[in-house]
């Protein structure tokens, strides 16, 4: 089983591959690429525990000569320290301007490799291999790549597309849990911000989900990637289009950057966030409460945090003003319409913490 999309970007065009067993294919896909022999492959220790000798061997047997990097486990990873001993390996492994950098493993390991690949001799080609649905359905697709400022998360960073995405939904069976359920809040993204029929999708098949039934996995992966695969082809860098993919994210990222990046995983901050934006907008008359409930009962059904938690005002405030969407001092956020339709709109701090408070 096996899929394949394109983004579609002129010369910067790459496809991704989805399908269940493409980890051992990962060389061959590879070599049609052309890329030197050495190669750097980012993982933490326990992704690499799983799934580092297959990618070996499947390198190895296409003729590249891969060498292994191993970041911390969650943001701490998302560092200008692990960048640079990043690069000291890049240097010790001989990437050079046609060798390429991987990322093997979730959305954090992506964000730094990516980063690192796009500043090491001023970029060298970026492979994606998401062993995470978060990264699988998002983080891996569209070319953002990120570390963390100790006062705000992704606030170093480029727009550096991969030249391929591998994503082997065989990896999802060792994911814990709870990365699962942190993952399908992204999913649920994409049936709020463009897709209302997926969103029903979704509440009818979320239990194939979350006991990772096959079918249901290929189906949602390749959904979610072919409705971002169609903002970034039509938006690259992130103007009002591509901006609706930040729907949860200002409060989200907020929530994350108060808690010290320590308390909740992404999707789950999402989630949050999400219900907050939705609230904000019943309160300005834009959405109804029937289409919240639906949003929120999906989130619970999952399992997802759907209540923001107890904060610093301050912190929670500091956080928000430091959030890549402000311009010229205006906050800007996404706000739901209607399932399957948001709108970007200048957003008060005052009107946000009168939500969450």
């Amino acid at each position: 089983m096996a899929g394949e999309l394109k983004v579609d970007l002129g010369e910067r065009t790459y496809k991704i591959h989805c399908g269940s067993g493409l980890l051992p294919e990962a060389g061959s896909l590879l070599k049609k690429l052309d890329l030197a022999a050495p190669c750097l492959v980012v993982s933490n220790a326990i992704v690499a525990g799983h799934y580092w000798p297959t990618l070996e061997q499947s390198l190895k047997a296409a003729g590249f000569q891969p060498h292994l990097a191993l970041v911390p486990e969650g943001e701490e990873a998302k560092t200008l320290k692990v960048a640079a001993e990043l690069y000291d390996a890049a240097l010790a492994a001989g990437i050079e301007r046609g060798a390429a950098i991987m990322a093997l493993g979730g959305g954090v390991v992506g964000d730094v490799a990516g980063f690192v690949a796009a500043t090491w001799l001023r970029g060298v080609p970026f492979i994606q291999i998401p062993t995470t649905i978060l990264a699988q359905v998002d983080a891996s697709v569209g070319g953002k790549v990120a570390v963390n400022h100790p006062r705000g998360k992704n606030l170093i960073g480029a727009f550096y597309q991969p030249a391929a995405v591998i994503a082997d939904l065989a990896t999802l069976a060792t994911l814990p849990p709870r990365e699962v359920r942190a993952g399908l809040a992204e999913v649920i993204k994409y049936g709020v911000i463009m897709d209302a029929g997926f969103f029903t999708y979704l509440e009818e098949h979320l239990e194939g989900a979350l006991n990772r039934e096959e079918g249901v996995l290929e189906t949602i992966v390749l959904r979610s990637c072919a409705l971002k695969a169609e903002i970034v082809a039509r938006d690259e860098r992130e103007s009002d289009l591509r901006a609706i993919l930040n729907f949860g994210h200002t409060i989200g990222h907020a929530v994350e950057a108060a808690t010290d990046f320590a308390a909740y995983r992404h999707g789950e901050a999402v989630a949050m966030g999400m219900v907050a934006a939705a609230r904000l907008a019943v309160r300005r008359g834009m959405f109804s409460e029937e289409e919240t409930s639906r949003l929120v009962r999906l989130l619970q059904r999952a399992s997802l945090p759907v209540d923001l938690p107890a904060v610093d005002p301050a912190a929670f405030r500091a956080a928000l003003g430091h959030d890549k969407k402000v311009r010229q001092g205006q906050l800007r956020m996404v706000l739901p319409e209607r399932l399957g339709r948001v709108q970007v709109t200048p957003v008060s701090l005052e009107e946000i913490m009168a939500v969450i408070c």
